[in-house]
């Protein structure tokens, strides 16, 4: 059920429009690079953004950027930043929390709504949510009007890590929403009872949809699609087979690369191909009978994030390959698929002489590939495109 969600406070709402608009990154000429499809041209399109992390076209090719810290920008093709969005409701800023991702509506010329996940505040603790809203232009400014909470991931926790929390649009209309183990409740994985480390997949609304793997077994999340995932940072939707394909963070060790199918459980933390942070082993080891394999491991780690198929002609040797960005990685990995789009390849790691965490990845309406690099106060949006 919808739940009409209170603005945020109005001292923070002040602060947030005291905020000036970003100017376009200065003194940052385009780069060259060598790439398997010939040489690119790498351009920094805007710059100074805190910790951005999600990005979304809107129909008239202007781009959504969201900023960890709870601040939503509007950035023109030409890269002029506005001044913060109007109306974003409270964020828990902490850690890995704050405003995540955000997805334009398949219908938004007609409804003007979008959707964006986040860490909500909730009574000292906190956990991933989404709302939906619709984004009014007037005047020269901008804001998110009729914000509504349509999902809350159960139960909240303390800390402020692995929240997840990718969002993508099913051929259907029906939105996947990843979410993370929350650090400290993995034990709470392999439960159906609740949201931890779970993909989800609801309706516009928030409601579940009839025919979900688990929509009618006692006790379970009717919203479960998947489960068995520690924090998955990047999802996609094949356009060739409507297949979701996911990558999600595992410990020292262990990222994955997954196609989730509806009721499927992927292991986490009963088995994986990482070690914890202090070196002891996980779980039960890499397999286990009624657990799915993951598609590709890396490790060591690349900590993937953002995910996007490639359908422009602009770069014809790269259509239909996968694209992710690398945070611990500092790279741009393309991944190309068999022709049964089931098994990867080839892989090629892209920018590694960048040097910089990349968070985000999509096609543009051009053709182009767009990336977001995460950085706590200059993070750049940068177009990756056939240099001349």
């Amino acid at each position: 059920m919808i739940r009409p969600f209170r603005l945020a406070a109005l001292s923070l709402s002040l602060v947030l429009c005291a905020i000036p608009a970003l100017a376009q990154s200065q003194g940052a000429a385009p780069v060259s690079v060598r790439t398997s499809a010939g040489p690119m041209t790498l351009e920094t399109v805007a710059g100074g953004f805190e910790n951005p992390w999600g990005l979304a076209f809107l129909p008239d090719g202007r781009m959504l950027v969201t900023e960890r810290p709870g601040r939503l920008r509007i950035v023109s093709r030409s890269g002029t930043v506005s001044a913060p969005v109007a109306g974003v409701p409270s964020v828990y800023a902490s850690g890995q929390g704050g405003l995540l991702d955000i997805a334009v509506a398949p219908d938004f010329d007609t409804s003007r709504l979008v959707y964006f996940s986040y860490a909500e505040p909730r009574e000292g603790i906190s956990g991933t949510s989404v709302a939906r809203a619709k984004l009014t232009e007037n005047g020269g400014g901008a804001r998110l009007e009729n914000v509504e909470v349509i999902f809350r991931q159960q139960p909240s926790a303390g800390g402020s890590s692995h929240y997840g929390s990718r969002l993508a649009f099913g051929r259907d209309g029906t939105l996947f929403v990843t979410l993370g183990d929350r650090y400290s409740l993995r034990s709470e994985v392999q439960k159906l009872s609740t949201h931890i480390g779970k993909i989800v997949r609801i309706n516009p609304d928030g409601s579940a949809p009839a025919d979900n793997p688990f929509a009618k077994t006692a006790s379970a999340r009717p919203e479960i699609w998947s489960f068995g995932h520690r924090n998955v940072q990047g999802a996609a939707i094949d356009p060739q087979t409507g297949q979701l394909w996911t990558v999600e963070h595992g410990a020292r060790g262990g990222d994955e690369l997954n196609h989730p199918e509806a009721g499927k459980n992927y292991g986490w933390p009963v088995i994986t191909y990482g070690r914890d942070y202090s070196g002891a082993t996980i779980g039960e080891g890499t397999a286990k009978s009624g657990m799915e394999q993951p598609v590709k491991y890396w490790d060591p780690s690349i900590s993937p994030a953002g995910l996007a198929f490639y359908t422009g002609n602009l770069i014809p040797r790269w259509k239909g390959d996968l694209f992710t960005g690398g945070l611990s990685g500092t790279r741009l990995v393309r991944l190309k698929l068999d022709p049964s789009r089931q098994r990867v390849v080839e892989e090629e790691a892209l920018l590694t002489e960048l040097g910089e965490r990349i968070r985000d990845v999509r096609q543009g309406p051009d053709g182009a590939l767009w990336l977001l690099t995460d950085d706590p106060g200059a993070g750049r949006l940068l177009r990756l495109a056939p240099g001349e």
